[in-house]
C-alpha cells in the first residue's frame, strides 16, 4: 500500500514519546492502538513504505485487479476481545468446507471431504466403515475442550505450567498435547494413513519437524492451530488480510498514535528507564527519545538493535505460492465439485507416510520428491478481493502453502531450487486434476502467467523474517518458564518489550503479542 494511504513519511512531531514502537506490522499496530487509547504518546516506526508487515493485501500481478493476501492468509488466533476493545471494522467469514484431500484407492480417484452433512459418508467411502469418523469426532471434541480452556489465557498474564494443566483438566489430553509427541496420539487414534496425515498437517505449518520429534516442536505448532478463538476454525479475512492491518492503523491513528513509514530504527540505547532510538529516514539520521520501546520485530532484530549477541538462528520451512485462475480446474474425483473441494483446505501429498518421507528427504538435504502442500481459494469465500470484472468472469485465487522445505535447501541456488520445487509441487497437484493447473492460470497485462512463489529466503529478503521463519522462531508452549516474564514479552531491559511473533504466545495473525506488550507497558 502506498505510504500516503497509510501514514506520513515525514518527521515525528515530538522529540520524546511515552512509547516508540519499532515495526508497523499487525502486532505493533495493536500495541499502538491500546497505548494511545490509554492516553500515551505513541510513535510507530516502519521501515517500509506502508504498514502491515506480513499481513497485507497486494496486487502482485501487473494490470490485474485482484488483491491477494500475499503472505499471511487465514485468521484463527485473533481474539474477538482485541477486535471489540479496539473497535476495529474487521470481519472474517467461515469457509463452507473444512478440507478436501484427494486420494487414489485401488487405482480409483476418490477423496476425503470434511465439513457439512456429508462428512460421515465421505469417511465411510474412503475407509470402508465408520470407525475413523467416530475417532475423528472424538479427537476433535477433545481438542475443542482444550481450546475452550486454553485460548482465553492468551490475553492474560502467563499461567504457570501446572496452572494451565489444571485449567485443561484432562490428564489424557494434557499428555497427548503437552507431554508426548503428537505422532503417538495420531497413530493410536487413527488407522487410515490419509486421515492420519490430515490430522498431522496442523503440527507442521511453518514448522520443520517429524511427528515423533522429542523436542515437541510439532506439538506446540499443533496446539496453536487447534485452539484459535476456542474453536480451532481458520477463517477468511473479508477484504483480504490488508483489511485487518488497515483497520488497526486507522484505530491507532484515531487514538492519537503517530505512524511514520520509511523510518527504520537502527539502534536502541537504554538505561532501563529512558531510551533513545536512532532512526534512518528520507530526511537523514536522527534520534527520538522514549520512556519505553516496543519492538515488533524478530528476536534477532531486537538483539541487533540493542547491540547484543543474537539468539540461535531461526529457519523457515515453507513455500508460499499465489495464483490467479480464470476458472477452477476439474478434478479426477468426479464425486466432488471443484467449488466444494477448494472451498476449504485442499491437501496435496499429505498422507502420513508421505509427510514422514518428505521430512526425511529434506533433513538429508534434498528437496522432497513429492512435496506436501495445502491450497486455499479465498475468493470462493470472499469474492470482494476480485475486481468486478474478474468475479463476473469466474476468476478465482489460489494460495498454496508448502511444507518441509527448510531454508537450507535454497542457500546454494535459491532461484533454481525455487523453480524445481514449484514444478514438483504443481505436479503433485496435477496428479489429482483432470487438467493441468497451468491451463487455468490467468495472464497479466504483459501476458505472463499469474503465479508467484516465495521460498524462506525470499521471505527473509522481503520481510526480514529470520531464516524466512513465519513465526520468527520456534513456537513455545503458552505457559511461564524461568525465562519468561509476567506477559511473555519482557526482555533484559525493563523498558524494552518484544511485541512481535517471537514473543511467548506469538506466531500467526493474532495481535496477542501486541496486546500483551501493551498490557505489560501499562503495568497491568
Amino acid at each position: 500500500m502506498p505510504a500516503d494511504e497509510t501514514s506520513s513519511p515525514g518527521a515525528p512531531t515530538h522529540a520524546v514519546y511515552d512509547a516508540v514502537i519499532v515495526g508497523g506490522g499487525h502486532n505493533g499496530l495493536v500495541a499502538a492502538a491500546y497505548l494511545a487509547r490509554a492516553g500515551q504518546s505513541v510513535l510507530v516506526l516502519e521501515r517500509l513504505g506502508g504498514t502491515g508487515g506480513a499481513a497485507v493485501s497486494t496486487r502482485p500481478f501487473q494490470g490485474i485487479d485482484a488483491r491477494l493476501s500475499r503472505y499471511s492468509y487465514l485468521v484463527s488466533l485473533l481474539p474477538q476481545k482485541i477486535v471489540r476493545e479496539l473497535g476495529i471494522d474487521f470481519a472474517v467469514r467461515k469457509r463452507t468446507v473444512s478440507s478436501y484431500t484427494p486420494a487414489l484407492r485401488g487405482g480409483r480417484p476418490t477423496g476425503l471431504l470434511v465439513g457439512g452433512d456429508g462428512t460421515r459418508d465421505s469417511f465411510a467411502a474412503l475407509t470402508g466403515d465408520g470407525r475413523e469418523y467416530e475417532a475423528w469426532e472424538c479427537f476433535y471434541r477433545m481438542t475443542g475442550r482444550v481450546a475452550e480452556r486454553v485460548f482465553p489465557t492468551l490475553t492474560e498474564p502467563l499461567p504457570a505450567r501446572e496452572e494451565l494443566r489444571a485449567r485443561v483438566a484432562d490428564a489424557h489430553a494434557w499428555s497427548m498435547l503437552f507431554e508426548e509427541p503428537i505422532g503417538v496420539a495420531v497413530e493410536e487414534t487413527f488407522a487410515d494413513d490419509l486421515v492420519r496425515g490430515v490430522v498431522l498437517t496442523d503440527a507442521l505449518i511453518g514448522t520443520f519437524a517429524d511427528a515423533h520429534d522429542p523436542s515437541l516442536l510439532q506439538n506446540r505448532c499443533f496446539l496453536y492451530h487447534v485452539i484459535g478463538n476456542s474453536t480451532g476454525d481458520w477463517d477468511v479475512p473479508v477484504g483480504g488480510m490488508g483489511a485487518l492491518t488497515d483497520a488497526l492503523a486507522d484505530a491507532a491513528r484515531a487514538a492519537g498514535a503517530e505512524i511514520r513509514v520509511l523510518h527504520e530504527a537502527t539502534r536502541i540505547e537504554t538505561d532501563g528507564t529512558r531510551a533513545e532510538v536512532t532512526v534512518r529516514s528520507p530526511g537523514g539520521e536522527h534520534t527520538v527519545g522514549a520512556r519505553r520501546v516496543l519492538v515488533n520485530a524478530s528476536p534477532q532484530a531486537l538483539a541487533a538493535l540493542l547491540g547484543q549477541e543474537p539468539p540461535a538462528p531461526a529457519e523457515g520451512a515453507q513455500l508460499k505460492v499465489n495464483m490467479l485462475l480464470t476458472r477452477l480446474p476439474r478434478l479426477r474425483d468426479r464425486s466432488v465439485d471443484p467449488h466444494q473441494a477448494f472451498a476449504g483446505t485442499f491437501h496435496i501429498a499429505e498422507g502420513y507416510e508421505q509427510l514422514a518421507t518428505a521430512y526425511r528427504e529434506a533433513a538429508a538435504g534434498h528437496l522432497p520428491g513429492a512435496p506436501p502442500s495445502e491450497i486455499y481459494c479465498h475468493s470462493l469465500t470472499d469474492p470482494s478481493i476480485l475486481g468486478p470484472g474478474l468475479a463476473a468472469r469466474g476468476y478465482q485465487t489460489l494460495t498454496l502453502f508448502g511444507l518441509h522445505t527448510p531454508a537450507r535447501l535454497f542457500t546454494a541456488d535459491n532461484e533454481a531450487a525455487r523453480t524445481a520445487l514449484l514444478d514438483a509441487t504443481l505436479a503433485e497437484l496435477d496428479a489429482h486434476l483432470d487438467e493441468p493447473v497451468a491451463d487455468c492460470l490467468a495472464l497479466d497485462a504483459e501476458g505472463r502467467p499469474c503465479i508467484e512463489a516465495k521460498t524462506p529466503l525470499d521471505l527473509e529478503r522481503d520481510l526480514m523474517l529470520p531464516g524466512g521463519h513465519i513465526f520468527h522462531r520456534d513456537l513455545s508452549f503458552p505457559y511461564a518458564t524461568e525465562e519468561t516474564g509476567r506477559w511473555g514479552v519482557e526482555t533484559a531491559h525493563a523498558n524494552v518489550l518484544l511485541c512481535g511473533a517471537g514473543a511467548v504466545r506469538g506466531g500467526g495473525v493474532s495481535g496477542v503479542p501486541g496486546h500483551n506488550a501493551a498490557m505489560a507497558a501499562l503495568g497491568r
